[in-house]
């Protein structure tokens, strides 16, 4: 039975670092997936003509075979002055509207403030007075997650992600101004890397892996 799911990131190519390949599976099995980017992600780094990163999100969310793509608009790195109401408000509003039984999110241990942030407001806009939800699950960004401390990312949940791990590369391809050069954690062949070493800890050949946040008994089937 499709169902809808939910991906809640702080920026553009998060929600691809994170579950790219999970949601890929999503997308094939029929479910209805909608992204929801918290933060535009350029003005900080490139100045306020950006360098392109919408058409990218579309791109990368037409090639996992997402729904859509939403962003919140939010400034990059900035949550931090904005009150948590203010980003609670827009999260809360898209679970009532999309009505997902599956929510991932980003992990609130990592090194981004951005990250933290989010997370704790993805925690309220997902608690389960919604009984249409689930489950929610937390995920890791590279670059980001392996660089807070302490380090306390400890997943209980890995998603063979073998059919898809390709699919995810051509999808952070498309974030043509965020893949970094081999050996940094975002550059595509450290992405492929990732996926196998977090695999290979169940003896399968690539995977995604997450932190269950909350889990009900309507949602003990697997993820994907």
């Amino acid at each position: 039975m499709a169902r809808r799911v939910l991906v809640i990131a702080a920026h553009p190519d998060d929600e691809i670092l994170g579950c790219g390949g999970t949601v890929a599976l999503h997308a094939r099995a029929g479910d209805e997936v909608t992204a929801l980017i918290a933060c535009e992600g350029e003005s900080l780094r490139y100045g306020p003509a950006g360098v392109g990163q919408p058409e990218h999100m579309r791109r990368a969310a037409r090639t996992l075979g997402l729904k859509e793509s939403r962003s919140l608009g939010f400034t990059d790195q900035r949550l931090d002055t904005r009150s948590l109401l203010d980003v609670i408000a827009p999260l809360e509003q898209a679970v009532r509207e999309l009505r997902p039984a599956v929510v991932y999110c980003q992990f609130g241990g990592d090194a981004n403030r951005d990250h933290e942030l989010l997370f704790r407001a993805a925690l309220v806009a997902t608690r389960p007075i919604e009984p249409y939800i689930e489950a929610v699950y937390a995920f890791d960004t590279a670059s980001s997650t392996e660089w807070g401390y302490p380090r306390s990312f400890v997943p209980d949940t890995w998603v063979d992600i073998s059919e898809t791990l390709e699919q995810k590369i051509a999808a952070m391809a498309c974030y043509e101004s965020e893949v970094r050069p081999y050996p940094h954690p975002r550059s595509l062949d450290a992405l492929r890397h990732r996926a196998h070493a977090w695999g290979n800890q169940c003896c399968i050949d690539a995977a995604e892996v997450f932190v269950t946040v909350r889990r009900t008994l309507r949602g003990a089937r697997p993820p994907v």
